[in-house]
């Protein structure tokens, strides 16, 4: 993967032995092993519920990136945006916490948020 993230799970420790049990097997080279392939599987197994909610939230799936320029142009021409976003959303290092906030209404994520700990703060009451 071009990209990851880092979380942490709280687990039993008989759902951990049953994983590490499934390690030691052959089944799973590791429990990070186990535990992407269980979530690839759950994913694929809602498949459709997620292409239906992303087509009717009108959520953009992927990722959605934007710079200085972009909101430059959307705050001339005096618009706004609210952005729904499947996966990574990034505002480019030379956005200002001023300009964002000019220009967003409303920012929701299912998934990640990449901007600086500035324009973060300054999005907070519209980042959900």
């Amino acid at each position: 993967m071009a990209d990851t993230e880092k979380i942490t799970i709280n687990m039993s420790p008989v759902d951990l032995g049953n994983i590490d049990l499934l390690v030691e097997q052959g089944f799973y080279a590791t429990r990070t092993d186990f535990i992407r392939t269980a979530i690839r599987n759950q994913i694929d197994s809602h498949g459709q519920a997620i292409r239906e909610a992303v087509q009717r939230r009108s959520i953009v799936a992927g990722v959605l990136v934007y710079d200085k320029g972009d909101l430059e142009e959307k705050r001339y021409r005096n618009e706004k945006i609210s952005v729904r976003v499947l996966g990574m959303f990034i505002l480019e290092d030379d956005v200002t916490p001023e300009l964002a906030a000019a220009v967003f209404t409303e920012i929701k994520i299912f998934g990640v948020f990449k901007a600086s700990d500035a324009v973060k703060e300054a999005l907070k009451d519209i980042t959900s």
